[in-house]
């Protein structure tokens, strides 16, 4: 078996290739990246006029390729100019881009499919990808190291985004369960249509993920690795729908996934998908968080908060696991009777409230659960108070990767003399966003909630960016590089922990360094858990 890390580096990789695939596709079958190769420098502006892009998804699409070694990015944030150079790297990966069109081809045809079933036609599609994917695609690696380097990275990605969809549908439907993990499973166990689906199990054990004995199947030591790990392809995988629309966002129309009636399901997540994803990949992080909450219900109850307030309660299950840690591993759980805790629940979504609704009452937890929008802060706190006679300031406030993912909203302050230390590439509806304009809208958002978090804190687990030239200097160590696709493409704004930190402060919040963790613990953090608060608190 491989080391973890050399595992845990496949993993990396498919993601980078989930998102670099489709997006370099769309590039090259614009005539970007064969401008690119001849111009071998070009400024975005330059890019934007001749291809007749949107400036902002082109900036986000450019950004990923630099953060796969392949452009050098060269931003002025003083200027507001942007310049991406061709590297070695990228010389000899954009004529290799070609061999993405079978895989980004099959992206889009199970499109047209259920998201939650391996049906017959794409399937098809898929084991004659796999064939062509297990033959190297004729590509005779090379003897030079970093010509092969780059030749293994591109059959890497076309392997991440030919597996990654299938490895969250078995998940999802199953297949990791221990029932398959330890004992032989045959494809009829599992799927109707057992022929196809052998098909998909043969790549899998062509990858080593299982040793086949005669027709059955069991999972090898590398496998339930993986398996273990499944949802972390969870989150970047949901985006695909996305990704499907990459030549209307880049080139065309970038609103097409956002021009649908009110109410109507998402178009650029699945978002099923995405919960799945998240619960099994930040089941690490929810720990420091429990560390956090302990610590501050063991206070003497008059420095402790009245109760939580979790903003984007999503199905409630955060909530739940909150009042849980406290009832049972703090001295404020063994003096509820006397010191009730007031639990909130606030998300924008109705049908998630419905959810939370009802499964904080199947838990017999009581809790006020409300309509609330992260940008309003001042009506959810009029709400509490009128309605519920809660003050919004003695509660504890609690999101998890929620605050990127504001809805834009033009500053209306602009800080004199702003130079933006962040490297990210930031767009709405299509529209490039400049990066000292982003950190203005994040001063302002979180300047909203100043008032209401100084006392007893904002308690946030964030997403964030690296610098592209350090994700690519890191290849295999980051999911750095499918975050940015995914939130870009999305308008979310993720950006580095160090910005974020900063603009914090301006908005008078700052990190109580006891509380403070990063992951991973290095400059290539892409999560962190801050516990915000006002500086004399």
């Amino acid at each position: 078996m491989r080391s973890k890390n050399e595992l845990r580096e496949t993993i990396f990789r498919h993601l980078d290739g989930i998102v670099t695939a489709p997006t370099a596709y769309s590039l090259a079958k614009n005539g970007v990246l064969d401008y690119l190769l001849q111009q071998q420098k070009a400024s975005l502006n330059e890019l934007v006029n001749r291809f007749k892009a949107n400036d902002g998804y082109l900036n986000v699409a450019l950004r990923v390729l630099c953060s796969q070694g392949w452009l050098e990015q060269q931003l002025n944030n003083a200027t507001d100019t942007v310049t991406y150079r061709l590297t070695e790297h990228g010389r000899l990966a954009f004529p290799l881009v070609y061999l993405y069109e079978d895989v980004v081809k099959l992206m889009q045809v199970s499109g047209n499919y259920h998201p939650r079933k391996f049906e017959k036609e794409p399937y098809q599609l898929w084991t004659k990808v796999a064939d062509r994917y297990r033959a190297g695609y004729g590509l005779t690696l090379s003897d030079n190291l970093e010509e092969r380097s780059v030749q293994e990275q591109v059959l890497k990605h076309i392997e991440g985004l030919l597996m990654g969809p299938s490895i969250v549908l078995l998940g999802m439907n199953g297949m990791f369960h221990k029932y398959f993990m330890e004992s032989r499973f045959s494809p009829e166990e599992f799927h109707e249509n057992h022929q196809d689906f052998r098909n998909i199990l043969d790549l899998f054990a062509h990858l080593g993920w299982f040793r086949k004995v005669r027709d059955q199947y069991e999972y090898t030591d590398e496998g339930i690795f993986f398996a273990k790990r499944g949802s972390a392809y969870g989150v970047t995988v949901s985006y695909i729908p996305t990704f499907r629309h990459l030549d209307d966002l880049i080139f065309g129309n970038p609103n097409v996934l956002w021009d649908k009636p009110e109410g109507a399901p998402e178009l650029h997540v699945d978002r099923e998908m995405n919960v799945w994803g998240s619960g099994g990949a930040h089941a690490t992080y929810f720990n420091v968080i429990d560390e956090i909450i302990i610590e501050l219900f063991n206070r003497p109850i008059h420095e402790q908060p009245k109760g939580i307030l979790d903003m984007g309660c999503g199905n409630g299950a955060f909530l739940q696991h909150m009042f849980e840690v406290i009832e049972r591993q703090t001295a404020r759980g063994r003096m509820l009777d006397q010191y009730p805790l007031f639990l909130v629940g606030a998300d924008y979504n109705q049908a998630a409230l419905k959810v939370t609704r009802a499964n904080l009452i199947k838990a017999d937890i009581w809790a006020k659960v409300i309509w609330g929008d992260i940008g309003r802060p001042d009506l959810l706190a009029e709400d509490l108070r009128e309605n519920y006679n809660i003050d919004l300031k003695e509660l504890l406030n609690v999101r998890t990767f929620l605050d990127h993912n504001r809805i834009w909203e033009q500053p209306t302050h602009r800080m004199e003399g702003r130079l933006s230390q962040s490297t990210g590439a930031f767009a709405f509806r299509g529209r490039r966003i400049p990066n000292n304009e982003v950190e203005d809208n994040l001063l302002g958002h979180l300047k909203k909630w100043t008032p209401y978090v100084d006392k007893f804190g904002l308690l946030t687990m964030e997403l964030h960016t690296i610098p592209p030239a350090l994700a690519a200097a890191n290849l295999g160590k980051t999911a750095a590089t499918a975050y940015d696709a995914t939130h870009g493409f999305s308008d979310q704004y993720i950006v580095e922990v160090e910005v974020f930190h900063k603009v914090a402060k301006e908005a008078g919040l700052y990190p109580e360094k006891g509380a403070f963790r990063r992951f991973p613990d290095s400059d290539l953090a892409t999560i962190s858990i801050n516990l915000l608060k006002g500086k004399n608190q």
